[in-house]
């Protein structure tokens, strides 16, 4: 390799390690005659398949050269650091370089805004028109969507690409006039929801016209940074809420601040809030397959999670009153807010207590975990908790099984804003 394309590489890989929103890819893109490789549903981007393979594409900026100057962002323009930039052609050939050394499956392509977002998201679909129709790619392509850009790319972006992401990186309008006077929401919000229209319409389209061409099968994506303003928790729920019922988003991600800068409008950390990052992805998760929304979690009263316990138990002890409920009777509803009772827990239960009432050990021989699920569940109506059945005592138990030993560090984060 090229010194000089190994040089670039160092650098526009390094500058990628700040945009989290990838993952596993979740669609499907098969190889064709002449073609090379294909994409799998399941997943990319240094992820584990069902098998337990570890599955990563290179993931690189096409440049960090910004016409921006984000107060949070490590590339803005007056930040004295290293530059490089990529060609499409460059970044095209490094991705089948790779991709034939079986060092990848794929590609995440991001960028700073170079020139103007026109200019930048011109290079992005270069790119990706280079390895589609050139070299006959059919691997995984996730491209960065660049707010401001003509539909017309984002579009050819949409077609060329199997997932999509517009970082909207701040939670409210108000943050972003604050470290990013430059960026209007509007203008991110307009291709989400033009992305989000597209998709709707080709999922008709494929109904109806057999050879219908595919746009964006794997969805799109977001990533909001947490930590560097004052907005709540509740705030950032609410939005992403938001974000999957108005634009079908696939996922939103979340990126603890990570200080770049010695900004007054920037708090003064010393580390990364991490475990408030957890408890957001524990929060997120919750709203996507548990049938909770923002404003159970998390009120007004109450704006922020609960770093001590994990969000399902926080709500559980805020609802005391609820429980605790018998699993021999319970609604499919009620057995998804038992802490420690997940999707596949609540199957195995209503599955086997189809045949016969089940008892706590019945359960222990589903494998169900019960060091959390012990405190809000009866069994024939006895109940296991071996405590008094009374918030105070529940937390202190609760406590025990708490992930928050994994983020030693961050419960005794001070912030401040200046």
């Amino acid at each position: 390799m090229d010194m000089e394309i190994k040089e670039k590489l160092r650098i526009l890989s390094a500058a990628a390690k700040y945009d989290v929103s990838c993952s596993s890819s979740g669609g499907n893109r098969k190889n064709t005659q002449g073609g090379v490789g294909n994409s799998h549903a399941a997943g990319l981007c240094h992820s584990f398949s069902s098998d337990g393979r570890c599955i990563s594409l290179l993931k690189i900026l096409l440049t960090n050269y910004c016409i921006y100057d984000c107060a949070y962002c490590v590339n803005r323009i007056s930040n004295d650091i290293e530059r490089a930039r990529f060609t499409p052609r460059e970044v095209a050939d490094l991705t089948m370089n790779f991709y034939r050394r079986n060092y990848i499956e794929g590609l995440f392509l991001s960028s700073s805004v170079y020139k103007n977002p026109n200019y930048t998201m011109e290079l992005l679909v270069e790119t990706a028109k280079i390895l589609r129709e050139e070299y006959k790619f059919n691997g995984y392509i996730h491209l960065k969507a660049i707010p401001g850009a003509d539909a017309k790319l984002i579009n050819l972006a949409g077609i060329y690409g199997d997932r999509l992401s517009v970082n909207m990186e701040l939670p409210s309008r108000q943050s972003l006039k604050l470290l990013a006077p430059q960026k209007d929401i509007d203008q991110i919000i307009k291709p989400m929801s033009f992305i989000s229209d597209n998709i709707k319409q080709n999922k008709i389209d494929k109904k109806i016209y057999r050879n219908a061409q595919t746009f964006v099968p794997a969805g799109q994506s977001t990533q909001l940074i947490i930590g560097a303003t004052k907005d709540s928790d509740l705030s950032i729920m609410s939005l992403s809420q938001n974000l999957y019922d108005k634009f079908r988003m696939k996922r939103v991600y979340y990126s603890a601040y990570v200080p770049v800068s010695n900004n007054k409008n920037l708090p003064a950390i010393k580390n990364p809030p991490f475990l408030r990052e957890h408890r957001l992805y524990q929060a997120d998760w919750l709203l996507r397959f548990y049938g909770y929304q923002a404003d159970e979690l998390l009120s007004k009263d109450n704006p922020n999670l609960n770093e001590d316990y994990d969000p399902k138990c926080d709500w559980a002890l805020r609802n005391i009153h609820l429980f605790p409920i018998e699993i021999n009777k319970a609604s499919l509803n009620m057995l998804l807010r038992v802490p420690g009772i997940g999707l596949k827990s609540c199957e195995k239960i209503i599955k086997a207590r189809k045949v016969h009432s089940l008892d706590y050990y019945d359960l222990k021989k589903l494998n169900i975990v019960l060091k959390r699920a012990q405190y809000f569940i009866t069994c024939k109506g006895k109940y296991y908790g071996n405590v008094i059945f009374r918030e105070d005592y529940i937390k202190n138990k609760l406590i025990l099984h708490s992930d928050i030993s994994k983020f030693p560090n961050s419960k005794y984060q001070q912030i401040s804003f200046f």
